[in-house]
Parts: structure tokens; sequence; C-alpha cells
């Protein structure tokens, strides 16, 4: 699984990143994006992420 922060809907608030900085960065325009995948042992962060991101920027994908 891999995360997937929308580019459209993120306001670059960079709660994901400072919850899981091991998925999640902020890009060059200021918004959020997933730069590695869902392990076991980063999951509780990321699903952390997507149930707190203000916006519901952020979804799994396969």
């Amino acid at each position: 699984m891999r995360a997937y922060v929308d580019q459209d809907v993120c306001i670059g608030c960079g709660l994901c990143a400072s919850t899981c900085p091991e998925v999640f960065e902020m890009n060059d325009e200021g918004k959020a994006e997933a730069v590695a995948d869902t392990t076991n042992e980063n999951r509780d962060g990321v699903l952390e992420a997507i149930e707190n991101c203000p916006v519901s920027a952020i979804r799994e994908q396969e």
C-alpha cells in the first residue's frame, strides 16, 4: 500500500509530515506528498495522518 496526497486538496499544513515523517514530506510547492510505501512499522502513523488531515487530502491506494 502507498498513501496518496491529492495536491489539489492539500493546504500544506504539514500535519502528516510531522505525524509520519518516514512517509510524508513537504514538496517544493509547500504541499505534502508520500515518498515511501506504507509498511507494518509505519502503518499507524499513516492512518493517523489520514484520519487527522484537516481537508481529507490523503488516502491509501494499492
